[in-house]
């Protein structure tokens, strides 16, 4: 960024800021700029901001850094009656207190996540533009009744980057290109990428992203976050458009651990319309009570050291640097080579993420679309056929054609498939080594520095390590670890089913031990002076 443009940012960040106290009678100018949902609290409390003078904070950034100066394009929509909200909310407070620790907090929602209001929910495609679900996702109907404000909508790699074999993340036909906010020729990962760039740029207090296969962790690796993909069914997904439901889930997406344990707390939770999450109830917890700067003593961790060969020796030299702060936390560190079995479902994935897709992707239309003209995954093929020029100017569809040729969920093929995702993912893949070594986590780079956007060639992503959690439908917690010349890296924390709590303890520990967050320069490429 120039010296120019980040004057004028503070400037324009400032001055709204000025305004926005001197409007709700607050006694001086408040900066939301890496506040936590616990700071945001206090300063509600004690009359320093309001609920309304935080979402007017957050548009004027949203304005300045966002649509203007670095353009970084992370916000699809805004919610046109977040100041009504606010408002109300404000008045609540006053007259009863707040609901919880969300109460008044702006929070980012990715572009799949319905949401019965005036905003829409497209997945970045043309093709939902108009659609109007009838009701709220399970999870924002969660964040309401916690007294959340619903910001905006966030853009995201078109169809949550399951549209296409050699996609572009970030795009979307609807939103355009989001830009990492570290480098700004380099990428956002996917698909919430909106989710991630708009956390690192302090546009909101937290935001909710989504995951098939990455699709939290890998983008908030590159854009400094914590992210938290839950064991699937923790969270509903109902009312979030599908990949596939034995892959999919939604999670938080914050600046810090206890930002993502709060945010966890309020969207856990069992709900009728997805009856994965049957057992969440009993599971779910609050899970700010794991934030314990001793979740690391005695714990048995498991370093992949396959995994951290492979992801360069940059990466491979600033994880072992964290590696030693786990071990003066308490910890004991394993060598595990690698998780067992991942390449016998290296082909078998995809083909459950096919199967479910074209099923799954017709059961969202019926139920969040009923009025829309498109009924089918076969419909949406049509209209991106129809409209190649602004949906297919880059990349196809290969994916979505692919799955169209595909059965009913009770082809053999589909059943043998996610039989055999389950035991090499499970049984015989993270259960098997944590049981094998007495583990109580894994360790290892989440993916590596954040790669150069090219429209020609695709995603340049390389290894990561999202594919054994995401076909489990484990936990997956990472959390900033450093940089690589200026661009973050993450670190994974993974287990078992329904281990979020001692995870989010591992993963508090070791970010209170070794705060690695930094706040992003908008730099227009990599500063190789930077270490």
């Amino acid at each position: 960024m120039q010296r120019r443009d980040f004057v004028e940012l503070l400037l324009l960040t400032g001055g709204t800021a000025m305004t926005a106290t001197a409007a709700t009678g607050a006694t001086r100018a408040f900066d939301v700029t890496e506040k936590t949902v616990a700071e945001l609290q206090a300063a509600m409390a004690n009359g320093k901001t309001s609920a309304q003078h935080l979402v007017r904070l957050y548009l004027a950034r949203i304005a300045a850094v966002d649509k203007a100066g670095p353009r970084l394009n992370s916000i699809i929509e805004l919610n046109p009656e977040a100041l009504t909200i606010a408002a109300a909310l404000d008045a609540e407070r006053k007259a009863k207190g707040p609901r919880g620790p969300l109460h008044g907090i702006p929070v980012l929602l990715k572009d799949n996540i319905a949401t019965a209001d005036n905003m829409q929910t497209t997945a970045g495609s043309l093709a939902l533009v108009g659609v109007k679900p009838p009701r709220d996702a399970a999870l924002v109907a969660r964040l309401r009744e916690a007294g959340a404000v619903i910001l905006g909508k966030t853009n995201l790699s078109e169809w949550a980057n399951m549209r296409s074999t050699r996609s572009t993340s970030g795009w979307s036909a609807r939103g355009g290109l989001t830009r990492n906010p570290y480098a700004l020729d380099r990428n956002t990962s996917g698909s919430s990428s909106g989710s991630g760039a708009s956390m690192a740029a302090s546009l909101a207090a937290v935001a909710v992203g989504t995951e098939t296969d990455g699709s939290i962790t890998s983008p908030a690796s590159v854009a400094g976050l914590v992210g938290i993909k839950p064991t699937v069914g923790l969270v509903s997904r109902a009312g979030i458009i599908p990949i596939a439901h034995s892959q999919d889930t939604a999670g938080p997406m914050t600046r810090t651990v206890a930002d993502a344990a709060a945010l966890l707390t309020v969207m856990a939770g069992s709900d009728a319309r997805d009856p994965a999450t049957a057992l969440a109830d009993q599971k779910k917890a609050d899970y700010t009570q794991f934030l314990n700067r001793n979740g690391l003593q005695g714990k048995r961790i498991g370093v992949v050291r396959g995994q951290l060969t492979s992801a360069g020796e940059p990466v491979a030299a600033l994880v072992e640097s964290q590696l030693a702060v786990l071990r003066t936390q308490g910890a004991t560190l394993v060598e595990v080579s690698e998780v067992p079995n991942v390449a016998k479902y290296a082909d078998s994935e995809l083909t459950v993420l096919l199967y479910e897709l074209k099923a799954d992707m017709a059961n969202y239309l019926a139920d969040y679309g009923p009025h829309a003209p498109l009924k089918t995954l076969a419909d949406i093929v049509a209209f991106n056929d129809q409209h190649r020029a602004q949906e297919m100017p880059y990349f196809g569809q290969e994916h979505f054609i692919a799955s169209q040729t595909k059965g009913g969920l009770d082809s053999q093929e589909y059943r043998d498939a996610l039989a055999n995702n389950h035991r090499y993912a499970r049984d015989e893949g993270i259960d098997q080594v944590m049981k094998e070594h007495q583990l109580d986590a894994l360790v290892a780079p989440t993916c590596g520095p954040a790669w150069l956007t090219d429209f020609i060639n695709g995603d340049a992503s390389g290894g990561s390590f999202t594919t054994p959690a995401a076909v489990a439908g484990y936990p997956h917690i990472t959390v900033p670890c450093g940089r690589v010349q200026g661009l973050p890296v993450g670190l994974s924390f993974v287990a078992g089913a329904w281990s979020e709590g001692p995870l989010i303890a591992m993963a508090y520990a070791y970010e209170q031990a070794s705060p690695q967050r930094r706040p992003p320069t908008y730099a227009k490429s990599v500063n190789t002076q930077v270490a």
